[in-house]
């Protein structure tokens, strides 16, 4: 798990993701507010947001690679406060995609690291 500590607030780090995903040719597929789904429920939370980020080439590959993998599609960014500090955490494709034994698959991630690590770049270590 790739983990960054950042100053920025926890939304305007998912801000920055989702422009990071946008100029890497990625997709947001779902952004999941666990703190606004919690409102909606009277209850406060700390900040919690997952972003679903994958491409449709990539899942065509990921599916003709290993079909058991697309359990594991799309991958996840998950944004949140830890105390007083913002984190953000990312299984990378590669360690996502190791289980299933599968070179192609592993290549596929490969590519698709240095996709989610430019995204990630876009968090200022704190």
């Amino acid at each position: 798990m790739k983990t960054i500590t950042t100053d920025l607030t926890p939304e305007q780090a998912v801000q920055r993701l989702i422009a990071a995903i946008d100029e890497t040719g990625l997709r947001l597929v779902a952004h999941i507010n666990g703190q606004a789904n919690a409102a909606k429920l009277g209850k406060v939370v700390p900040a919690d947001q997952i972003l679903e980020v994958f491409r449709p080439d990539f899942a065509i590959r990921v599916w003709a690679a290993c079909k058991p993998a697309g359990h594991d599609i799309p991958l996840r960014i998950h944004v949140y406060e830890d105390g007083q500090q913002t984190k953000v955490a990312c299984r990378m494709p590669t360690t996502a995609f190791e289980p299933f034994g599968s070179p192609e698959l592993d290549a596929i991630g490969q590519e698709l690291d240095a996709l989610f690590e430019r995204v990630l770049a876009a968090i200022p270590e704190a």
